[in-house]
């Protein structure tokens, strides 16, 4: 049997017994991009576990612990000073982070300053690459060698659990090919988890994430039957349990689960049954992976990823709003992916589009940043590409003065990206724009074939 000890960090006081309690961990876009990388260059993938790691970060403030029940020394009026950052402060994470920072420093790596959860060492032509998620760290390596040097030297410091070539990584399965350089990832135990836990194991599969119909705030009960029903059935869990997905392997179903999670303060019927909906959509793409692999790039020179960026005009029912969607493909692969709602009312098509590619903007120089920190150049612009020829042209000169005269300057940033050479937009047409499904519900063709341009495919 093993116990520990665990600190009352409820009753610490801020300004006494702690003061910044903020830990980065690696954002997945940035975990989908390493992993493409590894896939496209047949990199080296293994994982240590630290045991007990927050034992390991040294304390900043003076923080006095009752003594444990049954080891106390001294006598009753006797307390402990910690040393240590026991769990259960609130500040424990952060020490953590501190700690595993000064050992990497020692070893020679540098933080990431993109993502302060990834750190990197490189010489020569040489590099290797470490995120970072609490306690898992994933070793990204050409050279089997610096893997096994970084474990050793780590090994020097911590008390560490090698498991070996990854093949999880939180929670989700990992499995590549290194003849032909692909890597999958898959959640197809989560969602069978996920089906068992709601009941829904049995139901008859679909082929969209959203059936047609918008879905409006006048569906909200409005009935004491409906309000009763509503109370018993699992909404909110179902729509908490459900993002995980959308946010680590399954872009897809990104715009349904952020139309769905609007209603969790006072769903209805109609959105619970979205809800069933969607999840026998899963039931019958269950067997869909990530899959990131070699793809003759849509640019000339070839570029390290492709963007794409879409917009709903107005699609929201309730407030007018335009939805904007992007994708980021490496390979052949999506690595970052997003579908939320525009914070202004867009007054036009090509306001939305504009509005969305400001967006889309913003993570491609993030992503440009974190692989020049990897030690990758860029020669020339990252294209980003648009299917709405007006919003290209507004992008690129300030064409239809009267119609856009009115939005935020921050909107005019894009421009400036443009004019830099940081940016360059292209056009292509509605049929080939895998953010498509990232905006609206759409039918089971499109589906299709979005989902194929976003890298999901049946694991073989």
């Amino acid at each position: 049997y093993k116990g520990r000890i665990v600190a009352k960090g409820y009753l610490q006081h801020p300004g006494i017994d702690y003061s910044e309690t903020f830990a980065p961990t690696a954002k997945w876009a940035a975990l989908r991009a390493i992993l493409a990388l590894a896939a496209l260059e047949d990199l080296h993938l293994e994982s240590v576990d630290i045991s007990s790691a927050y034992l390991n970060g040294d304390l900043d403030e003076d923080v006095y612990m009752h003594q444990p029940e049954g080891f106390e020394q001294g006598g009753p009026d006797y307390v402990c000073k910690l040393r240590k950052s026991l769990y259960g402060l609130k500040q424990a994470g952060r020490m953590w982070h501190q700690k595993l920072d000064s050992v990497f420093a020692e070893i020679g790596f540098h933080r990431v300053r993109c993502d302060h959860a990834i750190w990197v060492w490189s010489k020569g032509d040489t590099r290797v690459i470490i995120p970072v998620f609490v306690d898992d760290m994933t070793i990204v390596s050409k050279s089997a060698d610096d893997v096994t040097w970084v474990k050793s030297e780590l090994r020097k410091r911590f008390k560490l659990c090698d498991l070996g070539p990854t093949s999880f990584l939180l929670g989700v399965e990992m499995k590549r090919d290194h003849y032909k350089r692909t890597l999958t990832l898959s959640q197809r135990q989560y969602i069978l988890d996920l089906l068992r836990r709601f009941g829904f194991e049995h139901c008859a599969p679909v082929t969209t994430p959203m059936g047609e119909g918008k879905l409006s705030k006048s569906q909200c009960p409005s009935t004491d039957d409906e309000k009763a029903y509503m109370a018993s059935v699992p909404y909110v869990q179902c729509t908490g349990a459900l993002m995980y997905l959308a946010v680590a392997t399954r872009p897809d179903i990104a715009y349904a689960v952020g139309a769905l999670c609007r209603f969790n303060s006072n769903p209805g019927v109609a959105h619970w049954k979205a809800v069933k909906h969607l999840f026998r959509y899963l039931s019958g793409t269950i067997d869909y992976v990530l899959t990131y692999a070699p793809s003759p790039s849509l640019s000339s020179p070839p570029e390290l990823f492709d963007s794409f960026c879409d917009a709903d005009h107005a699609g929201h029912a309730d407030s007018g709003k335009s939805t904007s969607g992007m994708i980021i493909r490496m390979g052949t692969g999506a690595i970052s992916w997003a579908s939320r709602l525009q914070s202004i009312i867009a007054l036009s098509t090509t306001e939305a589009e504009y509005v969305s590619a400001v967006s889309a903007g913003q993570e491609i120089i993030w992503l440009r940043n974190l692989l020049s920190e990897f030690g990758y150049k860029f020669s020339g612009p990252s294209t980003l590409r648009i299917d709405n020829q007006s919003a290209l042209s507004v992008a690129k000169n300030p064409e239809h003065h009267g119609r856009m005269k009115h939005l935020d300057l921050r909107f005019y940033w894009l421009r400036d990206m443009v004019e830099s050479g940081l940016i360059r937009l292209e056009y292509i047409p509605t049929a080939s724009m895998p953010a498509d499904l990232c905006t609206k519900p759409l039918g089971r063709l499109k589906v299709a074939e979005a989902r194929s341009m976003m890298g999901l495919f049946l694991s073989s």
